[in-house]
């Protein structure tokens, strides 16, 4: 999902002077923007350098030394969300040793919201496609459900769409323990699901732009994704199962608008922690989400809360 994101944020750069060929990017991952930014940086002759999360298994770091990438990796850490702190601190280190790096800050820099725009044309050609005649366009009235992360791939889709008219309605999914969402006093004994929440502010989410949220637990999102691959032979990673889940839930709620949700990365690196452990997962027509009106209510396994577009929690806000 990030390569389409990370493509058009190094051409953009590159266009406009603010890097040249041979020049080094740096950023900080869990996963897949670290594969997609190398990708990027292979294609137009740049160097790359990402700092990992504990969670990059070796699948991915053999990729990056295929492409060329530099990879360190943070040490073992059984608190995810001080992996993501321990990540930043790092980059910051780097920069401050070699100043001629360019630090992509996907988390912040709304370069990383232009990819989406060819994806958001496409959805609605694709859609547009599938109308009924006599029926209203499906491609005009829009549920999308994705996980939040970096607030680039929901936020952007959900931009774009509505700038070309659509009806959308944009549900973001959040693991509890995030900050994003002011769910960080909630801590699933599992794991805070990488890639979609977060222990930082995040300059790119637009709160505003939501219009619903979801927070999905550890087993929740893990019966998600096993039921994607059990029922639609879809072998796609934990966030994807949390998304899975929160976009039949809209689906039921209205079935009159057309349900995209969001799946992005495969479930290669979730062979052992997830699938393996299939025979927990629940059917999903016994699960349901606890509909609340505030974060104080929050509790695990899954909730569901309408946001309203509202702006961003206090602790939530990126400083400049």
């Amino acid at each position: 999902m990030k390569v389409v994101s990370a493509l058009a944020a190094v051409r953009r750069l590159l266009e406009t002077g603010v890097i040249r060929r041979g020049d080094t990017l740096l950023d900080s991952s869990s996963g897949i923007y670290a594969y997609a930014l190398a990708l990027a940086c292979h294609r137009h002759g740049l160097r790359c350098h990402i700092v990992g999360s504990t969670t990059v298994d070796r699948t991915l770091r053999t990729q990056l030394a295929v492409l060329g990438a530099t990879f360190e990796q943070m040490e073992p850490c059984s608190d995810l969300k001080l992996d993501q702190k321990r990540r930043v601190a790092r980059v910051r280190e780097i920069l401050a040793e070699h100043p001629g790096h360019h630090w992509m800050r996907q988390y912040h820099d709304a370069v990383h919201y232009l990819g989406y725009e060819p994806v958001a044309a496409r959805l609605r050609q694709e859609l547009g496609r599938e109308r009924t005649p006599g029926a209203h366009p499906p491609g005009e009235r829009i549920t999308l459900v994705g996980g939040v992360g970096s607030g680039a791939s929901t936020g952007a889709l959900a931009h774009y769409l509505r700038a070309a008219g659509a009806d959308v309605r944009l549900v973001g999914v959040q693991p509890f323990g995030s900050v994003t969402f002011g769910s960080e006093h909630v801590e699933d004994p599992e794991i805070i699901i990488a890639g979609i929440g977060s222990s930082i502010p995040f300059g790119n989410v637009r709160h505003a732009a939501y219009d619903v949220v979801h927070w999905t637990a550890f087993d929740a999102a893990l019966s998600g994704s096993v039921e994607l691959l059990r029922r639609h032979a879809v072998f796609a990673g934990l966030s994807s199962g949390a998304a899975h889940l929160a976009a039949r839930w809209e689906r039921a709620l209205d079935p009159e608008r057309t349900v995209v949700f969001v799946a992005a990365d495969t479930g290669h690196r979730y062979a052992d922690s997830v699938f393996a452990r299939h025979a927990e997962a629940v059917p999903l027509e016994q699960l349901a989400p606890r509909e609340v009106t505030g974060q104080d209510q929050l509790a695990l396994p899954w909730c569901r809360m309408s946001w309203d577009r509202a702006p961003a929690p206090a602790q939530a806000v990126a400083a400049e």
